[in-house]
C-alpha cells in the first residue's frame, strides 16, 4: 500500500520520474519499466509508431552490443525483456534471479538508454509487426481479429482508433528518423515509472533512479485524455474471411473505469455474465452447455488482449476509455444468426430482472478469492500497483475488496439497469460470404435451432422466443469488408 500511495502522490505533483517499490524475501527480482504513452500518442500517419520504437528497444542491440551478442548474454541467465503497447501505457518487463541482477539490469537499462538503432534491426522489427497484421490476425487469430475491430469501429475518429500495432500503410512508410523522434519525445522522465519487486538490495533502486536521469525532464504533451464515445443505434462490422466459423465480439463504450464510483459493480455483473476461460457464467451455461453451440462466451469491462492464450487479465493496460464486451466464437454458420439472438435475448433477460440474490452472493464471493489469484505473484502484484496508481484507488487486492464489501444487490441491480443494453451495440463478425450473412442478419426470418439429442421443455420454449428476437439492424449499419482492408 505505501508504494501506491508514493506513486499516486508524484503522478499529482508534476513532470517527474515515479515509482512503484516492492522489496521482498524473494530471490527474483522483477522489472516494469512503464512509459505513460502509448498509441493514444501515434501522430495521424504515423500509426503503430509507438509499437515499433517499443519493439526496436526490446528486440534490438544496444550501442555496446549488437542483438545477436545481447542474446547471448541474456542466454545463460535464462532472462530477457518484453515490451508491451497499449492506448496509455508502453510497459518494459522482464525477472532475473539476484545473483544475476547487476548484469542483467545493464543490459536492460542499456537497451532502454542507449538503445543501438541498427538499421538491420529495424528493418527486421518492422517486418515482424508487418507480419502480426498480416499473418497473425488477418491469417490466424479470428478471435482478436474481431476483437480490434470492434474497438476500431467504436473509437473511430479518436486517438483509440485504429490497432495498438499500426496499420500496414502507416508501418511501411515509417523511418528509423521517424522512430529515433518518437523516442526522444516521449520516453521521458515526466512520463516515467519504474516499478521493482523482489529481494533487491536497499540501495539498487536508488542507483536506478539516478541512471535513469539521464531521459530528457519532458517532451511532447501527453495527449488529451479520450472521452467515452457515444453510441447510437446498431451497427455491424463484417469481416469477410475464408473461414470455417463464426466470431463475434459485441461491445459499447462505458465510461466506467477503476477510477469510476460503478466499477465493483459492474464488474461483478460481468462476471456473473461470464468471466474468461471460466464455465460458472450465464452466457456459457445458457449457449455452450444447454445447447452446444460453441466454444466460450465471456464478456468483459476492460480491455482484454491475447485471451487464446492467457487464463488471466494482463497488467498495464489502464485506459481512460473502456467497452462492455461479449465474446462468442466459434459458431458453426448454419447456428449464427440464433447464437446472436440468444446473447442478445439473455443481456435483455438480465437488464429487465436483474440479479438474484443467490447470484450476487455467489458471484461477490467468487471475485473476493479471485483477485487473490490475480495478484498472487510478485510480478502481477508489482503490474497492478502502477495501474492503482494510474487510477488513482489503493492497492487493486485491497481496493476491490473493500469495494465489494459494501455492495449491495440494490447497488448492483442499479447498475444493471444504467448500463446493460442490448441496443446502440457495435458487432464485429469475421466470417466468410459477408454480402451473404449480412443479408441473413437483415431478414427478420426466424432463425430456428436443431439439435441432435433431446433437449428439456424449458430450452425448447425459450428458443421459440430467441429465433425470432429482433435484431432491429439497417442495411446501411452494415458493412462488409475484406480482411485484406482490415488494418490496412
Amino acid at each position: 500500500m505505501k508504494a501506491a500511495l508514493l506513486l499516486l502522490t508524484a503522478l499529482s505533483a508534476g513532470a517527474q520520474m515515479r515509482t512503484v517499490e516492492l522489496p521482498g524475501k524473494s530471490p527474483l527480482v522483477t522489472f516494469r519499466i512503464v512509459f505513460t504513452s502509448g498509441s493514444a500518442d501515434d501522430p495521424t500517419g504515423q500509426e503503430g509508431i509507438a509499437a515499433l520504437t517499443a519493439q526496436m528497444l526490446s528486440d534490438s542491440g544496444t550501442k555496446a552490443l549488437t542483438y545477436q551478442q545481447l542474446t547471448e548474454a541474456m542466454f545463460p541467465m535464462a532472462a530477457g525483456v518484453s515490451a508491451q503497447v497499449d492506448k496509455e501505457m508502453t510497459t518494459f518487463s522482464g525477472a532475473t534471479h539476484v545473483d544475476n541482477l547487476d548484469a542483467y539490469y545493464h543490459l536492460l537499462r542499456d537497451l532502454l538508454l542507449d538503445p543501438g538503432w541498427r538499421a538491420e534491426d529495424f528493418r527486421r522489427v518492422k517486418d515482424d509487426l508487418l507480419n502480426n497484421i498480416k499473418v497473425g490476425l488477418r491469417g490466424n487469430n479470428d478471435e482478436e481479429l474481431g476483437k480490434e475491430v470492434l474497438y476500431e469501429a467504436i473509437y473511430a475518429g479518436t486517438s483509440y482508433g485504429h490497432f495498438n500495432g499500426g496499420t500496414v500503410s502507416s508501418l511501411e512508410k515509417l523511418t528509423l528518423d521517424d522512430v529515433k523522434a518518437f523516442y526522444k519525445s516521449r520516453y521521458t522522465q515526466a512520463r516515467l515509472i519504474l516499478g521493482v519487486a523482489g529481494g533487491y538490495p536497499p540501495a539498487f533502486l536508488a542507483a536506478m533512479k539516478k541512471d535513469f536521469t539521464r531521459l530528457p525532464k519532458e517532451g511532447a504533451a501527453a495527449p488529451k485524455r479520450i472521452a467515452t464515445p457515444v453510441a447510437t443505434g446498431n451497427r455491424v462490422v463484417i469481416v469477410e474471411k475464408d473461414s470455417r466459423s463464426v466470431a463475434y465480439s459485441i461491445g459499447y463504450p462505458i465510461d466506467v473505469t477503476r477510477a469510476h464510483a460503478d466499477y465493483a459493480a459492474l464488474l461483478l455483473v460481468s462476471t456473473y455474465m461470464g468471466v474468461h476461460r471460466n464455465s460458472s457464467g450465464v452466457l456459457y451455461d445458457r449457449m455452450r452447455e444447454k445447447r452446444g453451440l460453441n466454444y466460450g462466451d465471456y464478456t468483459y469491462i476492460e480491455y482484454f488482449p491475447r485471451g487464446m492464450f492467457l487464463m488471466e487479465p494482463q497488467a498495464n493496460l489502464a485506459r481512460w476509455s473502456q467497452i462492455f464486451q461479449v465474446w462468442i466464437r466459434p459458431v458453426e454458420p448454419p447456428t449464427a444468426k440464433f447464437a446472436l439472438r440468444l446473447a442478445l435475448f439473455e443481456l435483455d433477460k438480465l437488464r429487465t430482472k436483474g440479479m438474484t440474490s443467490e447470484a450476487f452472493e455467489r458471484t461477490r464471493e467468487f471475485l473476493g478469492k479471485n483477485v487473490n489469484v490475480l495478484t498472487r505473484t510478485k510480478r502481477a502484484e508489482l503490474g497492478y500497483a502502477i495501474d492503482s496508481a494510474f487510477y488513482g484507488t489503493k492497492p487493486y487486492n485491497e481496493f476491490l475488496k473493500a469495494q465489494l464489501g459494501k455492495l449491495t444487490l440494490a447497488d448492483v441491480n442499479r447498475v444493471i439497469r444504467k448500463y446493460i443494453r442490448t441496443e446502440s451495440l457495435t458487432i464485429a463478425v469475421v466470417t466468410r460470404n459477408g454480402e451473404e450473412f449480412k443479408r441473413q442478419l437483415l431478414s427478420d426470418d426466424a432463425s430456428p435451432m436443431t439439435y441432435n439429442s433431446a433437449k428439456p421443455a424449458e430450452i425448447l420454449a425459450e428458443d421459440k422466443l430467441v429465433e425470432k428476437w429482433p435484431l432491429k439492424l439497417k442495411a446501411e449499419e452494415i458493412k462488409v469488408k475484406p480482411v485484406s482492408e482490415v488494418f490496412q
